[in-house]
């Protein structure tokens, strides 16, 4: 009798994983192999084949600065548990001497401050999210390479036997947890291999395949050359985040405008209006927010700079109300916006969720603006 055999397709996600990916492409821009990493991560734990004894997985993230590895990790907080504080955050550059684990693990018996003060790092914090679907918790030890010797030395039991032994000997349990750790290692070596983020050319002998692989292999070295054997080899995965480049920001620019949006939305009643940014004014934010060192970060200084600063100052002095609908422009031959109420623009009674949606829809630069109001507010 013959056998039938039905070819199945592993390279398939849940529903549910697979929204969450598409959850996290809308927060972090650029970096898709790191959230196709974390997706695969979370289907191991929902399907239940996580390894016993172990954190979920130990991932260490490097890369130049403002690119997005802690904001992976903050939007995984967000999709999950509806809020980017969910996760379980340690600045390593406040852990630089040897004295200052008590801040994180407690005092030991007989040493000042036993029992007095709590300390950061306790089952009760990893579980503070839980939720009745997810038993899962994030923790981020940021800018790793900045910690004491003391702190690596913990992290080896965490990232090996998901275990940690508090200062009253109390045992906190890591096995539902996934371990991030961040680095800018490597960060000068990978932006001169970058050369074409941000706009520019890159080598032209070197295809995109190549170049990925030169990027790890240098990142990865700087780490190998800072961090010991025994600290690497408890790394399941290192993901190296890649400068980001020109159609990155302009999406991160639509992502961070919605925000402002937002913060607007959420003003005190009474003062919650629409704006629309030209095409001027968007060239304006990302030419004055590109910057090949800073990444991201420079951008939202920039949009701070030039937009919000300025309608704040309208909205403290009653130059907008309620349901207007303010037009951003750039003025011509300067680096400053300029920014016009529209006749007959009011929304009222227009929802949070469809003024948020009005104030990413791009108008030209020819758009007519009826009402000759234009407030000229410097960005100084």
């Amino acid at each position: 009798m013959a056998q039938f055999q039905t070819l199945l397709d592993p390279t398939l996600h849940s529903p549910e994983v697979k929204d969450f990916e598409r959850s996290l492409t809308r927060r972090v821009v650029g970096q898709d192999r790191a959230i196709r990493r974390l997706a695969r991560i979370y289907q191991v734990y929902k399907a239940g084949l996580a390894v016993a004894g172990r954190p979920l997985a130990n991932l260490l993230f490097l890369g130049p600065t403002g690119s997005g590895k802690t904001r992976l990790v903050e939007a995984a907080g967000e999709v999950l548990f509806g809020s980017d504080h969910s996760i379980l955050k340690i600045d390593c550059a406040e852990f630089q001497h040897s004295h200052e684990i008590a801040k994180l693990i407690g005092s030991p018996p007989g040493y000042l401050g036993h029992r007095e003060t709590q300390p950061l790092i306790t089952q009760e914090a990893l579980e503070a999210h839980y939720t009745d679907t997810i038993k899962l918790s994030f923790v981020l030890f940021d800018e790793i390479e900045k910690a004491s010797d003391a702190l690596w030395h913990l992290l080896l039991g965490i990232l090996d036997k998901a275990t940690l032994t508090l200062g009253d000997n109390r045992r906190v349990d890591f096995s539902h947890s996934i371990i991030f750790l961040t680095s800018n290692l490597g960060s000068h070596e990978v932006s001169r291999l970058m050369r074409g983020g941000m706009g520019f050319s890159a080598d032209s002998q070197m295809d995109d395949e190549d170049l990925d692989h030169k990027i790890y292999r240098v990142a990865v070295e700087a780490a190998r050359r800072r961090f010991s054997p025994e600290f690497m080899n408890r790394i399941d995965k290192v993901i190296v985040f890649r400068s980001l480049r020109k159609e990155h920001l302009e999406k991160i620019l639509d992502i961070e405008l919605a925000k402002v949006q937002e913060r607007i939305i959420a003003a005190a009643p009474g003062s919650q209006f629409v704006f629309k940014c030209t095409r001027s004014a968007r060239d304006l934010l990302l030419r004055e927010g590109t910057d090949l060192k800073s990444g991201a970060r420079h951008l939202k200084r920039a949009i701070e700079r030039h937009l919000v600063f300025p309608l704040s100052n309208l909205m403290a002095t009653k130059q907008v109300c309620l349901g207007d609908v303010i037009t951003v422009d750039a003025a011509p031959g300067l680096s400053k916006l300029v920014f016009m109420r529209e006749e007959q623009g009011a929304l009222v009674g227009a929802s949070a969720a469809s003024v948020t949606q009005t104030a990413l829809v791009p108008v030209s630069t020819g758009h007519a603006v009826t009402q000759a109001l234009a407030f000229k507010v410097s960005a100084d």
